[in-house]
């Protein structure tokens, strides 16, 4: 089975959503953000700490669950081009979410934890879509 950019940033969101749920982190705190790492899923899980738990292992996409990463549970993704990395990101934000992003790699999870991984990783932080406003009335 072919993996779409759609299928695997749907595949992404849901993990990050079972892993971290939709709830949004206040008082991260600012501190001198490295140079940002590279290297594949496994050099960049190691730097934090991280037994990667592989989930997808395709030609594009790379993604594992770190849930025993000292500064919280994430997931990783390493891809093979920058611009599958960007429609990816597109594609994984509308489910919200916070996102550390450097070359070739996203780290997904609460603000907290991705404030936590910025100081070992470097990358910047962005956000997803927030559905906190969103309700169930009409």
């Amino acid at each position: 089975m072919r993996l779409t950019r759609p299928m695997l940033a749907a595949t992404a969101a849901a993990a990050l959503l079972a892993l971290a749920g939709c709830g949004s982190g206040d008082g991260a705190e600012k501190a001198a953000v490295p140079e940002t790492a590279t290297g594949s899923l496994e050099h960049l899980a190691a730097e934090v700490k991280c037994t990667p738990n592989i989930q997808i292992d395709a030609d594009e996409l790379r993604q594992a669950a770190c849930k025993d990463a000292p500064g919280g549970k994430f997931i990783l993704a390493t891809f093979a081009t920058d611009r599958g990395q960007r429609e990816w990101i597109n594609g994984a934000k509308d489910y919200g979410g916070h996102y550390l992003v450097g070359r070739k790699w996203v780290a997904v999870g609460e603000t907290t934890t991705m404030t936590s991984l910025q100081k070992t990783l470097g990358g910047d932080i962005e956000e997803g879509t927030d559905h906190s406003a969103h309700t169930g009335s009409h």
